[in-house]
């Protein structure tokens, strides 16, 4: 009988979390002193950071739950507090959220900026509220790997590296957004917090749980953004469609962009656009959030309105502008009768594949070698969603993404995390902080 999703992702993680022969890559005795002592305090600790995660992820914070993101907020911060971090809220009122938590550590070596997520896409009203226990190396619960495991995975490499005497001279950021999964807006307001904190940052790390294979990594992702096409027609007649003064209609309008923009620019590696809603018909209304409507309209009447919203991704700043100003040459050119507006709404930039992002990734698998967990190579960024690490791209050296708690099904009542990772993965992050932070040991990507 083939093995289930579940079963397939649990065997390769077992054989990630397995040594390397010795004949493939280097022994966890390349790990100098320091490190083996920053392993070894991963370990004591890990029964404290399995607690810590049951904790948070039984307390619900949705991103529209104001009073819970704070609440998760509020537990980490007497954590980092009990750091010696400095450490404040953000308060969330101006851009309609709870706000973020910054956590601050003042050292001699590079800044590096570390990026988490409070909130998650389960409201009070989702039945699925609790952490579970399924067995003795997984647990299913509510935000385990989006991304409260990966929370837990910062703070506790911070605590073993404080253990090991090598947390003084670190000097890192830590900034846990309150509305990853649903920003708040304006946007700008929303992300000043965060892009403040990568002003001067040498690194930026994003624990998303990523693919969800701890033998991967991200060094990409593509950036999103909506956009609205909004066309108008001349009512009349359906027996006059097409004639001079009446024209093709808002809807044949419509479907002359969509299949335009199709036809001009489905062939771009890394390039997508979803048209994700229509309407059209004598009379289109749509509701503040854009993603419920009404329209009506008669199969005998040529049609007035018609609205179409989607998204649009893209692997680099230079391929979004120059896929926009197609899009908007496409819309540009509308057919007699009718006109068209196409307007783009605000998302998420993206993190572009950079070498100094590949050099940060081969650290990072440098780390995990020498761990004695295998190696870790890119996601290919067509399977990666936007985050939070693509708003600091431009600010910081270097970045990667997705190394947080490993799992599955996130997003939805079956979001499980492979608990076995959670001691291994914060020892990978715990000693790339260490030889990335501490200027003996911190060349630059």
């Amino acid at each position: 009988m083939p093995l289930s999703l579940s079963a397939r992702l649990l065997a390769a993680l077992a054989i990630a979390a397995s040594p390397l022969p010795a004949s493939i890559g280097p022994a966890a005795d390349s790990l100098t002193a320091i490190e083996r002592a920053i392993a070894r305090a991963v370990d004591q600790r890990n029964a404290e950071a399995l607690a810590l995660l049951e904790r948070i992820v039984n307390i619900n914070s949705g991103t529209m739950n104001l009073s819970g993101v704070r609440q998760v907020g509020e537990v980490l911060r007497a954590e980092f507090d009990a750091l010696g971090f400095t450490t404040r809220w953000v308060d969330g009122a101006g851009f309609h959220r709870a706000g973020h938590l910054i956590a601050e550590h003042r050292g001699d070596g590079p800044r590096i900026l570390l990026i988490g997520h409070l909130d998650t896409v389960f409201e009070p009203s989702h039945p699925f509220q609790r952490f579970e226990r399924l067995s003795d190396s997984t647990a299913r619960g509510p935000g385990i790997i989006d991304m409260k495991g990966g929370d837990v995975i910062v703070l506790h490499a911070l605590k073993a590296l404080r253990a090991a005497g090598a947390l003084d001279r670190l000097n890192v950021i830590v900034v846990f957004t309150g509305d990853e999964e649903a920003s708040g807006s304006p946007q700008d307001s929303a992300r000043a917090a965060l892009i403040e904190a990568a002003r001067g940052a040498r690194y930026a790390i994003g624990f998303e749980d990523g693919s969800g294979d701890p033998r991967t990594a991200l060094i990409a992702r593509r950036g999103v953004m909506g956009w609205t096409v909004r066309t108008t027609g001349t009512p009349a007649h359906s027996s006059q469609i097409f004639r001079s003064d009446v024209g093709a209609g808002a809807i044949f309008e419509s479907a002359r962009v969509l299949q335009q923009f199709r036809l001009r620019l489905s062939g771009q590696r890394y390039l997508t656009f979803n048209p994700g809603i229509a309407l059209g018909g004598t009379k289109v209304e749509t509701d503040t959030t854009g993603t419920v409507g009404s329209a009506e309209g008669k199969t005998n009447v040529v049609a007035r309105y018609m609205e179409v919203s989607g998204d649009l991704r893209a692997i680099s700043p230079q391929q979004l502008a120059a896929a926009q100003t197609e899009m908007r040459r496409i819309v540009a050119q509308h057919l007699p009768g009718t006109t068209s507006e196409l307007t783009f709404h605000e998302g998420y930039p993206p993190l572009a594949p950079t070498a100094a992002n590949r050099a940060l990734l081969a650290r990072y698998d440098a780390v995990s070698r020498a761990l004695g967990f295998g190696a870790v190579s890119a996601v290919d960024p067509a399977k990666a969603g936007a985050a939070d690490v693509s708003f600091v791209a431009r600010y910081v050296t270097a970045a990667i993404d997705g190394i947080g708690l490993a799992g599955s099904a996130d997003h939805t009542d079956q979001e499980t995390a492979d608990l076995r990772m959670l001691a291994p993965l914060t020892k990978r992050a715990a000693i790339l902080l260490f030889r990335i932070g501490v200027p003996a040991t911190a060349p630059t990507p």
